[in-house]
């Protein structure tokens, strides 16, 4: 393929290449960076604590299955020229629905969520220096100044530094607790632990391994990084395999922590992002106060990711999806709009950015509602099935362009990928306390 120039990318030429290359990914460590969040670590390491090196293989499947997903998300904006929101909406207006219920309630939790998560290790940092809700409302601030004044060309250098921090950390900490590495590659092979529900707790490691709404957008921040057309398609796929490696490298880490720090010392941490906090006092028992020092650091790394990541990525969906509402025709729905930084400048990207920052700044001090934590929790559920189905139905027909839709295996993948998330939805419907809802 001759070479091209894309001048939608922040402002710079940026070549298509002939081939795929290293120095060209960036979306990929964005979507691993806010994909794992402190949630997926304590997931892991309680995984570890319980199970030792069992449950290693279902980690790794996690992040097959988070790269086929991610990975149709990015071939449907390079096929089409057009968004995941475009496509949505071309299977009906339920798919309307369902978004904007999902994304104001979604938007509405997390953002407390996120910004407690942010403050926790910052907190424990700095004890003295203020409260808890303090340090979340200053890191809520903090997110919504930087993505409101920064493209994403900035955005990605900061996440990259970032998830470096996080690499660093997981893996020194993988490095110093002395995996038992015979134990650890017997781990690869697929055994159920003999314990109650032992299927459903693995099935929902390999479904908590880096990500929700985060993988479907993916696709925006492959946009925004320049990549519009077929031609950057190898370049993707190869971001894409760094995401989900980096994703591993995290979730295996940590689950070498869990097994070997924890379980072997028979030591229960919370679940939750205060079971993070748990861990730093261990070991500092364990390994001094420079290594839980050191571990808070990548704490807060791992949270603050997600925050800025979630800021951008969902505001950028969520601008797209006010954009296809108002242009019924889908002209405006556009990967070449994304890349050309407007969505970014945009009211609804900017109204979106405020949503997730101040209101749930109400949660930080008053509690999550009851009702509404259920709900959130629902919709959380029902999104990646979601995700799966509206892919496959997309990408197996005419909306795709014969060349790029999916093969055998993608198939079998999405399909694998939307049942186990199917299965992990009516779980979490299922244990819902509705007797108490009503």
């Amino acid at each position: 393929m001759a070479d091209t120039t894309d001048k939608t990318v922040t402002g710079e030429a940026n070549s298509v290449p002939r081939k795929s290359s290293w120095r060209h990914i960036g979306p990929g460590i964005v979507v691993a960076a806010t994909g794992v969040g402190a949630g997926d670590l304590v997931a892991t390491l309680i995984a570890g604590s319980n199970f030792g090196y069992t449950l290693l293989w279902a980690a790794v499947i996690g992040c097959l299955v988070k790269i086929s997903l991610a990975e149709a998300a990015g071939r449907w904006h390079l096929s089409t020229g057009s968004t995941l929101f475009d496509g949505w909406a071309s299977l009906g207006r339920w798919t309307t629905w369902f978004f904007a219920v999902y994304v104001v309630i979604w938007g509405f939790v997390y953002g407390a969520a996120a910004m407690s998560s942010s403050a926790l290790p910052l907190q424990a940092l700095f004890p003295d220096v203020m409260d808890l809700e303090w340090w979340a409302i200053a890191c809520g601030l903090v997110g919504l100044v930087f993505v409101w004044f920064n493209k994403y060309a900035v955005f990605e250098k900061v996440m990259t530094v970032l998830v470096g921090v996080m690499f660093v950390v997981t893996v020194y900490l993988a490095i110093r607790v002395t995996p038992n590495l015979p134990d650890a590659f017997a781990g690869l092979l697929p055994v159920l632990p003999d314990e109650k529900d032992s299927i459903l707790n693995t099935l929902g490691l390999i479904g908590g391994v880096g990500g929700t709404i985060t993988l479907a957008a993916y696709g925006y921040w492959v946009n925004a990084k320049g990549w519009t057309n077929t031609g950057w398609m190898k370049v993707m796929r190869l971001d894409n395999r760094v995401a989900y490696l980096t994703t591993g490298v995290f979730v295996v880490a940590m689950l070498f922590v869990g097994a070997e720090l924890l379980h072997s010392a028979n030591v229960a941490i919370a679940s939750g992002d205060k079971g993070l906090i748990q861990l730093s006092d261990i070991l500092e028992d364990e390994y001094g106060s420079a290594t839980a020092t050191f571990f808070l650091i990548g704490f807060f790394a791992t949270s603050f990711t997600s925050l800025i990541g979630v800021w951008h990525g969902v505001s950028l969906m969520f601008a797209d999806f006010v954009a296809r509402y108002r242009d019924r025709e889908g002209a405006a729905a556009s990967g070449q709009q994304v890349a050309s930084g407007s969505r970014e400048r945009s009211w609804p990207f900017r109204a979106y950015l405020l949503w997730l920052t101040f209101p749930p700044m109400v949660l930080l001090f008053q509690g999550q509602p009851f009702r509404l934590v259920i709900v959130y929790g629902v919709l959380g559920a029902a999104f990646l099935p979601f995700l799966a189905g509206t892919l496959m139905w997309l990408l197996n027909t005419s909306r795709t362009p014969r060349q790029w839709r999916n093969g055998p295996l993608s198939n079998a993948m999405l399909a694998i990928a939307g049942l186990l998330f199917l299965v992990l939805c009516v779980k979490q419907i299922w244990d819902q306390p509705w007797s108490e809802f009503f």
